[in-house]
């Protein structure tokens, strides 16, 4: 039966209305892209967010009306949502409308490129929805839309309605800055964006051309210190922007905010290496010099600490950068105090970098709103610092110039003198070296107690764990004897949390561990923090039947505190425990292990908590 095209759209009008008139109360006002201008629309105020703490929701399970409901709506009209450094997932529901009577083409831009993964959920012309899965973790090849940052085009037929769903989650600060665009209006953007990023780079390149050929002609370490670190500069914000390619090592994905965070470091640290060459530190300020040189060494192993859990380090990472500009620009003071020349130069060219890069650290922690001094901020004082500072080199050259002929003709009548003061510089030097060589001996040996410590308990951390599991298990196995390992979760711990407050919980997961170090006490078993509100203990030659002796020692001593927990329904702090013991062969390995206490530990939560599971 052919239907008129008028019939069509009175179909339409009325299938609008029903769905309106049937929509639930919690269903936000769908937003009218028809009549969208040629500016970018913010969505922040037009989303509903709901926070996913574990992780765990499906589409379908925030479509049900119970989790549907829970989504916060009203959300202020800033030009990002900044969530901040949190492990939770996020879901963003968009209702969109298309009022007029010709089908309409947009563009939803997430203007993050740091982001690591973003699930879009994308209804297509039938209203089934395509999921795409993208985000700075994943390859560059998951984009559908080739852009530095995530863009997804949508389609609306006429007189229709669409609920987009975003889910987003970051191993670093997560801020979220959702746009509309008519695909004109963006294309528009997206070629002042490139030209924006190619004068900067551009700029780079030419700068770091530059120092090259002056080190090469000078043969000044200076030269060499300045183009490495503008080269980490260069590359750790070509990654920051989306700009660099996939990342990886052995044809294996890297995590593209640990390469990210790691190339800061090595900037930083490049930039204070050039900042005591520049101010002469080890001789204009001794004692602060040694503050440099610890933060270099300080930021030389943030990489492997970025490479192992960058989400439990990244908020450190950014309090870390903010302080070290902070100690730079005071350097730098302190030394234009000391009428140091070079750093007249220093200050004017790196205060607009520490400006830019706080202004960027402080968007990423939710501080700062979105725009473009914050958005681009170390690019903008990047720029300007290079130019300044190629005329601080400049400076400096002319200035060892002249320094050098002074020096050539004071030699002449001081041959002697300066022999002397070069045998008492020696055995200062070799001093200095033998004391240094001992700080650093310390260093070391306290880095490496506190890299097998976890920080709040006092107990061994994940890494000392693993250490020890990988070696138990091939003892376990060249001997033939059972390995027993035990996970335990404190029961209802995120309600304590909130109902107590993080320093209570903290105090609690304190106690936790004290009583399982003290009742899991023989000399061969190992108790450590496994993560969050998990811990575990292994005990080698020990069998199933002993394992579980063990297990419930501790959650009958767990129980024993009596550690008020209102929010539980036993009224007090208690404990699951999920225990397996194995023997060792040759086809299984120690990841059998873990999953077999896993799946204790989910069978004894199962059966109501407070007890022992096993398998």
């Amino acid at each position: 039966m052919h239907v008129s095209r008028f019939s069509r759209q009175l179909l339409a009008c009325l299938l609008l209305a029903v769905s309106l008139l049937s929509s639930p109360s919690w269903a936000a006002e769908p937003l009218d892209v028809a009549a969208l201008s040629d500016q970018p629309l913010s969505l922040t105020a037009h989303v509903a967010l709901l926070e996913d703490p574990d992780r765990s929701l499906t589409l379908a399970d925030v479509q049900r009306p119970e989790l549907a409901a829970r989504f916060t709506t009203d959300l202020p009209a800033s030009s990002a949502l900044g969530l901040g450094f949190t492990r939770s997932a996020y879901w963003l529901r968009l209702p969109l409308r298309n009022t007029s009577s010709s089908d309409v083409q947009r563009m939803l831009a997430v203007e993050n490129p740091r982001i690591s993964v973003i699930q879009a959920y994308l209804p297509d012309a039938q209203g089934q929805y395509q999921v795409v899965v993208t985000g700075c973790d994943m390859p560059g090849s998951s984009k559908v839309y080739p852009n530095r940052n995530y863009i997804f085009p949508i389609s609306l037929p006429a007189h229709s309605e669409q609920v987009i769903y975003l889910r987003m989650e970051s191993s670093v600060g997560l801020l979220i800055p959702l746009q509309l665009w008519t695909p004109q209006a963006f294309h528009a953007h997206e070629r002042d964006d490139y030209v924006g990023q190619a004068w900067y780079f551009g700029i780079a390149t030419a700068m770091i051309l530059f120092n090259l050929m002056l080190l090469v002609s000078l043969r000044d370490r200076i030269y060499l210190l300045y183009v490495t670190f503008a080269t980490c500069t260069f590359a750790t914000l070509a990654i920051k922007n989306g700009l660099a390619p996939d990342l990886l090592l052995g044809g294996v994905p890297l995590n593209s905010n640990a390469v990210y965070y790691s190339g800061t470091s090595l900037a930083l640290a490049a930039m204070l290496l050039f900042m005591r060459r520049m101010l002469g530190t080890p001789q204009l300020l001794p004692r602060t010099d040694r503050l440099l040189i610890a933060l270099v060494a300080l930021y030389l192993l943030t990489p492997l600490a970025y490479a192992v859990a960058l989400p439990l380090f990244s908020r450190a990472a950014i309090l870390l950068n903010l302080a070290t500009a902070l100690v730079v620009i005071g350097v730098g003071v302190a030394a234009a105090l000391k009428r140091q020349r070079s750093a007249y130069f220093f200050l004017g060219a790196f205060a607009l970098l520490m400006l830019g890069g706080a202004m960027t650290s402080l968007r990423a922690m939710g501080v700062m709103p979105t725009n473009l001094f914050t958005v681009d901020g170390i690019q903008l004082g990047s720029a300007m610092e290079m130019i300044l500072l190629a005329f601080a080199l400049a400076d400096r050259y002319n200035v060892m110039r002249r320094e050098k002929a002074r020096v050539r003709e004071q030699l002449l009548h001081t041959q002697q003198q300066l022999v002397h003061t070069l045998l008492s510089s020696e055995r200062e030097l070799e001093q200095r070296v033998a004391q240094r060589t001992e700080e650093l001996q310390v260093l070391n040996s306290k880095l490496e107690t506190l890299s097998l410590t976890d920080a709040l308990t006092g107990i061994a951390n994940r890494r000392h764990f693993d250490e020890v599991l990988e070696q138990e298990w091939a003892r376990a196995q060249r001997i033939g004897s059972p390995l027993a390992l035990a996970i335990l979760d404190v029961d209802w711990f995120k309600p304590y949390n909130d109902h107590y407050g993080h320093p209570a919980g903290d105090a609690c997961l304190r106690q936790i561990a004290q009583t399982l170090a003290s009742t899991v006490c023989r000399s061969s078993d190992l108790v450590a923090r496994y993560g969050g509100e998990e811990f575990v203990f292994l005990a080698p030659m020990t069998d199933a039947a002993g394992a579980q002796a063990m297990a419930r020692k501790v959650v009958q001593a767990v129980a024993a505190q009596a550690l008020p927990h209102e929010v539980s329904p036993l009224g007090h702090v208690s404990v699951s425990v999920g225990v397996v013991s194995l023997l060792p062969s040759a086809d299984s390995n120690p990841q059998m292990l873990l999953q077999h206490a896993d799946a204790a530990l989910y069978q004894a939560k199962k059966q109501g908590r407070n007890r022992v599971g096993h398998e």
